[in-house]
């Protein structure tokens, strides 16, 4: 890693997308100086190894906090340092988390001092939202922008909070600002298997039906999400980054809305089997609050940050299935 190259801090790189980000800087620009900030709490070491292999980025060699992010003055490392761009992806990403007091404390109040110390310093700073933050619109077309506020969980209601700190001091700030929220969509792809219970439906199919199981859906599939491949999100997230991008809280996803019987078809297709989807209700204290559809507008994002997605989502997903089995296939015979 050159002293001489340009500074990028990574909060949140140890985890599925951040490690991506990771690799793909790295990749990229090769003098960069890149210092990942994460606690560890879900992220893994192993991400980033993983990331950096998938990814031809050589192996890591950039600086790594083992700390939470409200735990450090970010402030003076912000402004000595003049990164290039800030990203900041670090949050409680479990939706199914019910502490209030815990989500907001860790998602949404140290924000407030990254945007304030990227502002003063000129800095880009680019950070994770979440298509979370619209909960159940009553609407079968693309989200637009303007539908957020009315979250379904704790989550959503965090990155809401974010989302409010950000416009607040874009407007103060007028075309002195650098600031990029990205409502992240559904996400899936290499990296996500540490993730646990929030890992995609993509993954946890192709788990099921690698182990001969029928794929399990609620009744009856015809749920719709909008799925992104994480390369995407990764090329999103660093054009929000570039000088040219336009300040404000933007989209990311695929565009598309999946069903979720179609999400069935195509790990069956990547692992050249025939399931039949077994279908289950849905719990009743699940129906109100679950998102039965999202599907992301991209027409603001594409105009502000000049970007679009490039891969198709049923394409991506038979082709990711493939790649799990193989990596199966290679533990099996190691």
């Amino acid at each position: 890693m050159s002293s001489d190259g340009p500074v990028y801090i990574i909060t949140g790189g140890a985890g599925f997308i951040g490690s991506s980000l990771v690799a793909t800087l790295q990749r990229d620009e090769p003098d960069a100086q890149l210092y990942v900030i994460d606690d560890f709490s879900t992220g893994s070491y192993a991400n980033i190894v993983e990331a950096c292999d998938r990814l031809r980025a050589g192996v890591f060699r950039g600086i790594v906090m083992a700390d939470p992010v409200g735990e450090l003055n970010l402030q003076p490392a912000i402004m000595g340092m003049k990164p290039k761009a800030v990203f900041h992806l670090a949050a409680i990403t479990d939706t199914l988390v019910t502490d209030e007091r815990k989500m907001i404390s860790v998602n949404s109040e140290p924000f407030e001092e990254i945007v304030d110390a990227c502002l003063e310093s000129d800095v880009p700073l680019v950070y994770a939202s979440s298509a979370a933050v619209y909960g159940s619109p009553d609407t079968r077309s693309a989200f637009t922008e303007d539908l957020g506020g009315r979250p379904n969980n704790v989550y959503g209601f965090s990155k809401w909070l974010m989302d409010v700190t950000a416009q607040r001091a874009i407007d103060e700030a007028g075309d002195g600002a650098h600031v990029v929220g990205l409502r992240y969509f559904n996400v899936f792809g290499p990296g996500e298997a540490r993730k646990g219970r929030m890992a995609s439906m993509v993954y946890h199919l192709t788990q099921q039906m690698l182990r001969g199981e029928r794929p399990r859906l609620f009744e009856h599939g015809h749920h719709e999400r909008d799925q992104v491949f994480v390369d995407d999100i990764v090329s999103g997230t660093i054009a929000a980054s570039k000088r040219g991008a336009e300040s404000g809280i933007y989209n990311l996803g695929s565009g598309k809305a999946t069903s979720f019987n179609d999400i069935a078809q195509a790990v069956n297709t990547g692992l050249g089997t025939s399931l039949e989807v077994e279908y289950i209700p849905m719990p009743d204290e699940m129906v109100s609050t679950y998102q039965h559809f999202t599907q992301a507008d991209l027409t603001n994002t594409t105009r502000a940050l000049s970007w679009e997605p490039g891969h198709d989502p049923m394409e991506s997903m038979v082709s990711y299935a493939r790649m799990l089995a193989e990596a199966g296939r290679r533990v099996t015979t190691n």
